[in-house]
């Protein structure tokens, strides 16, 4: 899976999970602030994300650090390169 598929994917997500339109997902948009996620949702969104990419993330301790879009498109791309999906 390369680079734009995932965040394709994770665009999805948001647009699926939170009907958050399509303009408002840009790299910079911090996923509380400009998105209006709250901590719950961030539970609905590391479910969500589990499920689309087929990975185990909860307990990872990188997600306490993500604050906008491209932390969680460079996180993902992390476990990319760490070989976990």
């Amino acid at each position: 899976m390369d680079k734009q598929e995932i965040i394709d994917k994770i665009n999805q997500v948001f647009e699926e999970s939170f009907e958050i339109e399509k303009e408002k997902l840009l790299p910079q948009a911090n996923i509380f602030e400009d998105l209006g996620l709250d901590s719950l949702d961030v539970v609905d969104l590391v479910v969500a994300l589990q499920q689309k990419f087929g990975i185990k993330i909860r307990d990872d301790q990188r997600l306490r650090n993500i604050r906008t879009l491209d932390d969680i498109y460079k996180f993902v791309l992390t476990l990319r390169d760490e070989e976990k999906m």
